[in-house]
């Protein structure tokens, strides 16, 4: 898949805000309604979550969309994007 690397990256993101509140992932999972092992695979970077999911992430950590995407490293990651016709 392309552009694989952007979901570690949230993941990422995802695991830093839930450690950052002290809350384990089955405390997440109560928070958003998503089964523990959802969170964990987004965390691991092993799913392509929905926007409309992301949402649900935002509001347990009491941010906005935008707020939940801004990475330390967004122009790096910008330079990693690949266009479908890109090999």
């Amino acid at each position: 898949m392309i552009n694989n690397f952007l979901l570690k990256e949230f993941g990422e993101r995802i695991r830093s805000l839930r450690t950052q509140e002290n809350l384990s992932q089955e405390q997440l999972s109560y928070k958003t309604g998503f089964h523990r092992t959802y969170i964990g695979m987004i965390e691991r970077g092993e799913r392509n979550i929905s926007l409309t999911n992301m949402a649900v992430f935002a509001k347990a950590f009491k941010l906005t969309v935008d707020e939940l995407l801004k990475f330390d490293n967004a122009k790096e990651l910008r330079e990693k994007y690949k266009l479908k016709t890109e090999d």
